[in-house]
């Protein structure tokens, strides 16, 4: 992912420089693979220094390789830094590099077609969207880049706005050459509401079922303070889990003393499950013992129908949906009202936006305090794909946007930023046109993300 070369020595960083934003491709490996600097989210070798966000597993891929982690430094999160080992236990521990949210570190790399130094400086910004989640600030020799991961920054969230302070702090009035975006959900219908809000429906929705058992599907890290909401505002001292997420709780610090979250099903009527094993057989061979309903905390629109309003096989169709205008032949509609959650597969399933991800109202806030010279989204293919610069491209120093059809991903996972020639001798990436894709209740699940690679330009941009 090629950078600009920041002001020369002596020079104010804050001046605004003319820099060459690139081009998100899936290509195979090419020679400027060859000439990586820094990966983030990024495990397949070729880089002198790699940054995990966190540890979801569409963030990992390459870390569980056979024989472990050798690659280089391994950044991140001191909680994530934590975890790592249970979940990649080949990782070297000696290669973490833990970093703190507001802390910097400095890089001395190396340039593999000259040998010149490469000094890089890299800021820890919170991303408030599991524990140990990052964004991080790349200011240097390579210019200036910023690279969310997943995140949510909830607007009147006083840890938001903490972060959008150290975030300014660490920018100190510089300009964002390239900011790649969580763009999970960057659709102007897809507004949730604040988690805690939505923790109270899910509340309520519990005390309206005393008699039933309540299932809900959740991943293996993150929604921790949605299952402590629940413990306290129904004095339920007891929550079932899987033993992997007791594990990962105790790690986390939470529940040291052990009164909230246990492996017993006898203990309790309320439990949280995998997210994926949440299924209408489940529920529905549930439903055979106990009456028994489940909740599912997730932005994710799991009710799908197409454009001619036929609903989707083996998928029961909502009253209410909202229509995608403007899209390629075969978009579809989302049957989804974040303001009044649709009940989700059956009679006995729920399906409400908690939502670990920034929904529109909250990507636009961040575009309007970044001010990047360009935007990428990070989420390549998904169930919604909006690239965000069709909605974006007017908050960027550049101001281009394209709506050329985007190339087919044919499997290869290698995410390269080059640059592309403008006539005005300018660089731009490539845009792609807005368009929904939509599969299963499984694949419509966020696809694997393939990170980025920073690699050299192929010549320095003279400052004027």
């Amino acid at each position: 992912m090629p950078l600009f070369p920041s002001s020369p020595k002596g020079q104010s960083s804050n001046r605004r420089r003319e820099r060459e934003p690139g081009e998100l491709r899936r290509e195979a490996v090419g020679p400027a693979m060859d000439e990586g600097l820094v990966s983030v989210d990024k495990f397949s070798g070729g880089s002198q220094a790699y940054f995990l966000t966190h540890l979801h597993q569409d963030h990992t891929r390459g870390l569980g390789a056979a024989g472990g982690w050798r690659h280089g430094p391994l950044y991140c999160s001191p909680v994530t830094a934590r975890l790592l080992p249970t979940r990649f236990p080949g990782v070297d521990a000696s290669l973490l590099r833990p970093l703190a949210p507001g802390a910097s570190a400095s890089l001395s790399l190396s340039s593999p077609s000259t040998g010149r130094a490469v000094s890089v400086v890299v800021t820890a910004i919170p991303a408030l969207h599991c524990p140990g989640s990052l964004m991080y600030l790349f200011r240097g020799d390579l210019g200036c880049m910023l690279y969310t991961g997943d995140f949510r920054w909830e607007l009147r969230c006083e840890r938001a706005r903490a972060a959008k302070k150290a975030l300014l702090d660490a920018l100190a009035g510089d300009t964002v050459d390239v900011l790649y975006l969580d763009n999970t959900y960057c659709h102007p219908s897809l507004s949730f509401p604040p988690r805690p809000i939505v923790a109270e429906q899910i509340v309520n929705i519990v005390r309206a079922h005393p008699d039933h058992e309540i299932i809900i599907g959740v991943d293996t890290l993150g929604k921790e303070d949605l299952l402590l909401h629940i413990s306290r505002a129904l004095q339920t001292k007891v929550i079932w889990v899987w033993p992997q997420r007791l594990q990962t709780t105790h790690l986390l610090g939470i529940d040291d003393n052990q009164e909230i979250f246990t492996t017993q099903t006898s203990l309790t009527r309320i439990r949280a499950v995998p997210r994926y094993s949440l299924t209408i057989e489940s529920l529905d061979a549930l439903n055979t013992v106990c009456p028994t309903i489940g909740i599912m905390p997730s932005g994710i629109p799991w009710l799908w129908k197409n454009s001619k309003g036929k609903a989707k096989s083996g998928v029961k169709s909502p009253a209410k949906s909202i229509r995608c205008k403007g899209l390629d032949e075969g978009a579809i509609e989302m049957d989804y009202d974040p303001l009044s959650p649709p009940k989700l597969f059956e009679k006995d399933s729920y399906s409400l936006p908690y939502s670990e991800h920034a929904c529109f109202a909250e990507l636009e806030d961040f575009m309007l305090t970044v001010r990047p010279s360009t935007v990428i989204g990070i989420v390549s293919t998904s169930f919604c794909y909006v690239n965000p610069r069709h909605h974006f491209s007017h908050l960027c120093a550049d101001n281009v946007y394209s709506d050329k059809t985007p190339e087919k991903n044919k499997g290869k996972d290698i995410s390269v930023l080059t640059p592309k020639k403008r006539q005005n001798g300018s660089k731009t990436p490539k845009e792609k046109k807005i368009r929904i894709v939509y599969g299963s209740r499984v694949t419509m699940k966020r696809k694997e993300c393939c990170g980025a690679k920073i690699v050299e330009p192929e010549e320095p941009i003279s400052v004027a």
